[in-house]
């Protein structure tokens, strides 16, 4: 089992930044890729930025340039850094992590971005 905690959520104006965090607990070692997920009301959850054991990153095209994904040294750790925010990224924001059998998903941060 695998849980994860996010914070860093909050409310910003248009073309402010904030930082969320992903903590991880449980069985962190079965922990192959790491992800951000959002979802708007009324709209379907879709992906934000992954990153790989390995380091190899993967960007939604609606965030390239102004997001980064990053993971902590401890490697229970995950990171959004998001630049340059617009009303457009306003969402509840997930953490994922997927082991070789299933994939677990945080309880999920507000995110709201104000014109």
């Amino acid at each position: 089992q695998v849980q994860l905690v996010e914070s860093g959520g909050g409310s910003v104006q248009a073309g402010g930044s904030l930082r969320l965090s992903c903590a991880a607990s449980g069985s962190i070692f079965s922990i192959n890729g790491m992800g951000w997920y959002r979802q708007a009301p009324g709209k379907q959850r879709e992906l934000v930025a992954v990153i790989s054991s390995g380091g190899s990153t993967n960007y939604a095209d609606a965030v390239k340039g102004r997001f980064t994904i990053s993971r902590g040294d401890a490697k229970n750790m995950v990171y959004l850094r998001m630049n340059s925010l617009k009303p457009e990224d306003t969402a509840v924001y997930y953490c994922q992590a997927s082991t070789t059998f299933r994939v677990y998903w945080g309880q999920g941060t507000q995110v709201t971005v104000s014109s």
